[in-house]
């Protein structure tokens, strides 16, 4: 056998070798998922999502009311009469999150990190969360900002050694 096809026969081998070790992904099991799913509420993620189908409300109503302004009063009933039932949409999403979680961690860690965000500290962060988040956006536009100046004067320091002005 020439080694080109020794090395094909590898090549092959290897290559079903990883196909059939590539099962696909077994769900966890439903305590495991569960704990999951107490994880998301306990860290904040779920709070996350309250707010979409809210968003996704107004903007249909300004969408709607747009082009036919004399329709705001009944959309408006409408939409509120229909909250509750596209709400019940959340727990979709809040599913959805668990079961990722659970396929990326184990069970056990999810009960170390729910412990946690159980824990007077863990829910210490989890309320301060939001607050953090706001400040935080405001300081990264004031970074970005300084750093692109600094940025930009930078480089026109550079290019002017190389006979370019900006």
């Amino acid at each position: 056998m020439s080694i080109k096809t020794t090395l094909r026969a590898a090549f092959a081998a290897a290559a079903l070798a990883a196909f059939a070790t590539a099962a696909p992904a077994q769900e966890p099991a439903p305590a495991h998922v569960a704990a999951a799913r107490e994880m998301m509420l306990a860290s904040g993620v779920a709070r996350s999502f309250e707010a979409i189908i809210p968003q996704m409300m107004v903007r249909l109503e300004q969408s709607l009311t747009q082009t036919r302004p004399e329709i705001a009063k009944d959309l408006g009933a409408v939409l509120e009469s229909l909250d509750a039932e596209f709400s019940k949409n959340q727990e979709e999403i809040l599913a959805t999150a668990a079961r990722i979680a659970a396929r990326k961690m184990t069970e056990a860690e999810i009960r170390d990190t729910l412990a946690f965000f159980n824990s007077a500290s863990g829910k210490k962060y989890v309320a301060s969360q939001p607050q953090m988040l706001d400040e935080l956006v405001v300081a990264i536009q004031g970074w970005t900002e300084k750093l692109s100046q600094t940025m930009l004067g930078r480089v026109r320091e550079e290019m002017k050694k190389k006979g370019h002005e900006l």
